[in-house]
């Protein structure tokens, strides 16, 4: 019974072939692992699989040489120096207004009319009594010289006893009362003449005339307003026009007056508008004020332009930086910079690590002179490129890169 059931126990022939295809794949399961790792080895060397590395970059500007030779640093205000708000001496109704804002106005220019129909009728009747007042002093001045001729000839008669003594001392007396005649009325002539000339000085205060050369800044007062020099009346205006002198604009900065040992009347100054970021103009300082402001602890110092734009304004807000020495004039221009910890020396080049999205590209510069913590670049990048600061050991052209959060 035992042999029998031994001659039953048979290898089945699909067995043997399972086995045999599982033997025959492992050695190509095995090549195929070994060929992935040594690729996967590869592309890590050449840093394609590398993991990111985390980097600090800054960006490249364009900077001016004065920055370097800043010593002080203030904020302020463009002011006009010769600023007037015009008005009337005389109080009357507006009947006329030749400006408006921005108008460009000439020394004795006539900027508004006043009524002016009163002073002009006190001026016609001060003309009219002038005349009668000249007039009178022709007629005394008439008597006067006739009553001269007769006393020459009395007073020859008297003195050959032709005449009684009393007549030639009546003609005396009257003589003398015509030349105090004269003198009253040529006084009276002068007052006449006088008042005519007040009146036409009314008349004329009814012009309103530009004081200086400047721009009309606001317009206070419109056609058919009361003006008046005191504005006393709630419905009254002060003044007509506001108007600036504009060749007088300086900015005016606070100073600590812990810094102003360091300025000097003439000190070279670089100012930069806000209004004109990509612009700079040469600058001096006109006047420290000699005043401490004590709640601020500061000193008002006035720095005038050397360069002028048209597009300056009163008010503007601008940036004064007080400077060791005058620029030259090769430094009046931007020049292209970046930080010098961005800077790598091999040998005989100068490189930087350029960013082009998650990787770097190493690119070759060509420098100009030193600005500070900056270093002027002549060709290889252009502003607004990224490059990495303080570069680490291991990056390479092409590494892939992670900016360091701040």
């Amino acid at each position: 019974m035992p042999t029998e059931d031994l001659k039953k126990l048979k290898i089945e022939k699909a067995d043997k072939v399972i086995i045999t295809a599982g033997r025959k794949k492992k050695p190509f399961i095995i090549a195929a692992i070994i060929l992935m790792f040594l690729i996967f080895v590869i592309l890590y060397r050449v840093g394609i699989i590398a993991p990111a590395i985390t980097v600090d970059v800054t960006t490249v500007s364009q900077v001016y040489p004065s920055q370097s030779l800043s010593i002080l640093n203030a904020s302020g205000y463009i002011v006009a120096q010769r600023k007037a708000a015009v008005a009337s001496k005389m109080t009357g109704r507006l009947v006329a207004l030749n400006v408006e804002e921005g108008s460009k106005v000439k020394k004795g220019q006539i900027i508004a009319q006043m009524e002016s129909a009163d002073v002009s009728a006190a001026k016609d009747q001060a003309a009219a009594n002038l005349n009668t007042v000249r007039a009178n002093l022709e007629q005394v001045k008439a008597d006067r010289d006739n009553l001269e001729k007769d006393h020459a000839r009395y007073q020859r008669l008297a003195e050959g006893g032709y005449v009684a003594q009393s007549e030639y001392d009546a003609l005396n007396t009257r003589y003398k009362r015509a030349i105090e005649g004269v003198k009253a009325a040529e006084a009276a002539a002068m007052a006449a003449a006088a008042s005519l000339t007040g009146a036409k000085a009314n008349l004329d205060y009814t012009l309103i005339r530009a004081p200086f050369d400047g721009v009309v800044l606001t317009k206070n007062a419109d056609v058919g307003d009361i003006v008046t020099p005191l504005g006393a009346a709630a419905t009254a205006k002060a003044a007509v026009v506001t108007i600036a002198d504009m060749s007088s604009l300086q900015v005016e900065v606070d100073v600590s007056e812990t810094s102003i040992a360091s300025i000097r009347v003439g000190q070279p100054c670089d100012i930069q508008l806000d209004a004109l970021a990509d612009m700079r103009f040469r600058g001096e300082v006109h006047a420290i004020v000699p005043t401490v402001d004590r709640t601020k602890a500061t000193v008002l110092v006035k720095v005038r332009f050397l360069d002028k734009d048209p597009r300056m304004l009163p008010d503007m807000s601008a940036k004064v930086s007080f400077l060791s020495r005058n620029l030259k004039p090769e430094e009046l221009k931007p020049r292209i910079a970046v930080s010098q910890s961005a800077l790598i020396n091999r040998g005989d080049q100068n490189i930087v690590f350029l960013l082009r999205g998650n990787h770097v590209q190493q690119t070759s510069l060509q420098l100009g002179e030193k600005l500070g913590e900056m270093m002027e670049i002549k060709a290889g990048l252009k502003p607004g490129d990224r490059v990495v600061i303080n570069p680490p050991t291991g990056l390479k052209d092409g590494s892939k890169i992670k900016i360091a959060e701040r």
